[in-house]
């Protein structure tokens, strides 16, 4: 199973929309937080028909609307502050912040563990638990904007830049 990680997209729709195009043979996606303003849900729902976990982070705002267009699509699942996922044979956590990430993994009740918040591409290994950071789809804080495919089979993480 190939997992497709997002995280920031801070309301950038042509940054996302390049993303989303790139995406290839992604079974999946896991979002880790800051889309910011509820039009990103129903485009993430609109152009990804498979299943979309999202958790949320510090700048989603109005999470009232993007909660109501996220019951629009039935592949999407908003998980508040924390999902504990079981995707393609894997334990997978996710959250938006870095801190608790790393906390999250060094239980090593997870094969891999998701997050975002900096904005910085980062795979590492924390004992048996992959730890993501998939970078910024926005662009505008590193810019570098990024994404990356998890493979379950493989275990190996894969960052791809958007434009």
């Amino acid at each position: 199973m190939h997992i497709a990680i997002l995280s920031d997209i801070h309301d950038h729709i042509t940054n996302l929309t390049s993303a989303l195009s790139k995406l290839g043979k992604a079974d999946a996606m896991i979002c880790c937080g800051d889309l910011c303003s509820p039009f990103i849900v129903v485009e993430l729902g609109q152009q990804f028909l498979k299943p979309i976990h999202i958790v949320f982070g510090n700048n989603d705002g109005d999470l009232f609307r993007i909660t109501q267009q996220a019951t629009r699509f039935s592949q999407i699942t908003l998980h508040g502050e924390f999902a504990d996922l079981s995707l393609g044979g894997k334990r997978i956590g996710v959250t938006h912040f870095p801190n608790i990430a790393g906390a999250i993994a060094l239980s090593n009740r997870y094969d891999l563990v998701c997050y975002g918040h900096n904005h910085i591409l980062d795979i590492a290994n924390e004992g048996s638990t992959s730890l993501v950071n998939p970078g910024e789809v926005f662009g505008g804080l590193t810019g570098k904007a990024t994404f990356v495919i998890y493979n379950t089979d493989t275990g190996i993480a894969k960052p791809h830049q958007i434009l």
